[in-house]
């Protein structure tokens, strides 16, 4: 009886829209006018939200949304649903039937309804438009998702870290990380992952495909965001800027990261030595250290490194190019790291501290390298005459003294040296530049290391005394000297007698 009511009442308001329609000659009742009547025959209104429905079966369905009543069950995993065709479409999934096709990339799907908002992809078609930034979508489902965003509504939360999601899809997937499942794994390198589209992405590595590419520079990306976040370094746009400092980044994931150093956490350690590292990338290629392993090497030369960005940075050195320019001098170098450490020389900040005497320095690694002095540990040992350093550069330089190899010649004189660094030094003579002076005498030097010497002069200090007769002198030099006449050793004869 109800139904033949409806159909009754469905009838009548059909003929009735079509009567207003003969009526609507001078324009007087719109179509509009007409949809809205039709719009208000729903006689079947949720008590709850006002939602109307045209039979009471519908609002019967309806309402298992508010009770929260899922009365069809799965009897394979025991998932429930509110309708019978929900659960139909459910077993699809453990049946792994998939009998629609698509005709232009192949992937299969459990209904023709997925199917088809699947080919606007291929299409391009993006008819539902976001009216606050314009962003376009293949269906209304994932423009109302986005609305959600400009809402700043997260109605999804995470129950063991309170981290919220615009999407019951994200949460479920956030949670995995917690439960440590990834039940997807990599075929060919063994790599686990928590859901499907993550593998798909990881599985492009393998076969080297980068159908991304930059217009600017053809730089290309297996994947389109990776391609997005690059167009910001042209663009020059660092939308995610640190509160506690000035730095900018192009990602909200960068910034996340940065984050952690303010914080001090570092929840990645290594369980061969007790180094700490803010994110799990750092961690991996720490561990190559340890098993002595650097896979990327030089075409040019025999170095090889741990790390490609390594490698990129040891390229510039071979093609001479230095990007990086210092403002206040003409100091050029290859990575922006080396002209960071630089520009502290000139703001003359020396953060690390030696705790066993009073010097500083410009960064930590000057530090490490300086503690071996006070240790007196000197690992770096020469293979042809055992001589020890506490720096491996040193001992390279030191090689060069076997070898009797000068690359670096003065222009001016035909002194060479080993290392750039004395050729530097040397350089000072020739320009009569001598910026250290004596604070008592106001004696000038082209060196450092000649002020000290000459302040033990100042001080009365002779460290360096002789073993044979107590005599002390300021310089190391002056007692080797003094030791030949020890030794009965003269060294210079007269070319007459």
């Amino acid at each position: 009886m109800k139904m033949k009511e409806e159909r009754q009442d469905l009838n009548e308001v059909e003929e009735k829209y079509r009567d207003q329609k003969d009526q609507d000659v001078n324009g007087e009742k719109s179509v509009s006018s007409s949809l809205k009547t039709t719009e208000v025959k729903r006689p079947f209104s949720c008590a709850q939200c006002g939602k109307s429905c045209t039979s009471n079966r519908i609002l019967k369905r309806h309402m298992f949304i508010h009770t929260g009543i899922k009365p069809f069950s799965c009897a394979q995993c025991g998932k429930s649903f509110r309708s019978n065709t929900i659960l139909k479409r459910h077993m699809l999934i453990h049946a792994e039937s998939t009998p629609f096709s698509c005709s232009q990339c192949g992937k299969s799907f459990r209904s023709n309804k997925i199917l088809k908002r699947h080919m606007l992809i291929h299409s391009e078609i993006k008819p539902f438009s976001c009216t606050q930034c314009g962003k376009s979508f293949a269906c209304n489902r994932n423009l109302k998702g986005h609305m959600l965003i400009h809402a700043g509504i997260k109605p999804f939360s995470c129950a063991q870290c309170g981290k919220s999601f615009t999407s019951k899809a994200a949460l479920k997937i956030h949670i995995l990380i917690h439960t440590g499942i990834k039940p997807f794994r990599c075929s060919q390198c063994g790599e686990r992952f928590t859901h499907k589209a993550k593998l798909e992405q990881h599985m492009l590595v393998h076969t080297g495909i980068k159908p991304f590419s930059c217009s600017q520079c053809g730089k290309s990306y297996t994947h389109k965001t990776s391609l997005k976040y690059h167009m910001l370094i042209h663009a020059g746009i660092k939308p995610f800027s640190c509160s506690q400092c000035e730095k900018s980044f192009t990602k909200k994931a960068s910034l996340r990261y940065h984050m952690l150093i303010h914080a001090g956490i570092k929840s990645f350690s290594c369980s061969q030595c007790e180094k700490s590292f803010t994110i799990k990338a750092s961690l991996k290629s720490h561990m190559l250290i340890h098993a002595e392993a650097k896979p990327f090497s030089c075409s040019q030369c025999v170095k090889s490194f741990t790390n490609k960005a390594s490698l990129k940075s040891h390229m510039l050195i071979h093609a001479e190019v230095k990007p990086f320019s210092c403002s206040q001098c003409e100091k050029s170098f290859t990575n922006k790291a080396s002209l960071r450490r630089h520009m502290l020389i000139h703001a003359e900040v020396k953060p690390f501290s030696c705790s066993q005497c009073e010097k500083s320095f410009t960064n930590k690694a000057g530090l490490k390298y300086h503690m071996l002095v006070h240790t007196g540990i000197k690992p770096f040992s020469c293979s042809q005459c055992g001589k020890s350093f506490t720096y491996k550069s040193i001992l390279k330089s030191h090689m060069l003294v076997h070898t009797g190899i000068k690359p670096f010649s003065c222009s001016q004189c035909e002194k060479s040296f080993t290392n750039k660094a004395s050729l530097k030094r040397h350089m000072l003579i020739h320009a009569e530049v001598k910026p250290f002076s004596c604070s008592q005498c106001g004696k000038s030097f082209t060196y450092k290391a000649g002020l000290k010497n000459h302040m033990l002069i100042h001080a009365g200090i002779k460290p360096f005394s002789c073993s044979q007769c107590g005599k002390s002198f300021i310089h190391k030099e002056m007692l080797e000297k003094h030791m030949l006449i020890h030794a009965g050793i003269k060294s210079f004869i007269c070319a007459q007698y």
